[in-house]
């Protein structure tokens, strides 16, 4: 059943602007696939789906070419370059960049469907990324200062 709802993931992603897993849920749905957020986030983890910004300006789920991974190694390494500190506080977290970078740093969060952040707001060098509580807050902040150091 795994292998055939992620054949399908694959086939909606291809053949459709994917932007967000509820639009996903939705089509799997249709074609038969009752699933959870939970389970379709798996399946993107485990297919390496990226977003990538489509022609309208929007997000949209992609399979990565061949190659792709090591390009997204560098995405990351770009990303864990960027970032200055990293600090929760209450149900914000605080990400400090270098001048010029938040913006693209606050679009690499917007679009990591693994972090429990509900939107980023950014300046020049400072993101305020908004959770619904500070525990979130906590682990977001966690989960990044992670990422930074295996880089």
């Amino acid at each position: 059943m795994k292998s055939k709802r992620q054949n399908a993931i694959i086939d909606i992603i291809e053949n459709n602007e994917i932007e967000t897993q509820e639009e996903l849920i939705k089509i799997l749905a249709e074609k038969g696939f009752k699933v959870t957020q939970a389970t379709v986030s798996r399946d993107i983890r485990e297919l390496k789906l990226i977003k990538v910004t489509g022609e309208l300006g929007k997000y949209k789920y992609i399979v990565p070419s061949a190659g792709a991974e090591e390009s997204m190694h560098v995405y990351v390494a770009a990303f864990a370059a960027s970032v200055k500190s990293v600090e929760a506080a209450m149900n914000l977290v605080i990400i400090k960049t270098y001048p010029g970078l938040a913006n693209a740093v606050a679009a690499n969060l917007d679009s990591n469907d693994s972090l429990d952040i509900v939107g980023c707001v950014a300046g020049d060098d400072t993101i305020f990324a908004a959770t619904h509580s500070p525990e979130e807050a906590a682990d977001v902040c966690d989960k990044i200062k992670s990422s930074l150091r295996n880089v």
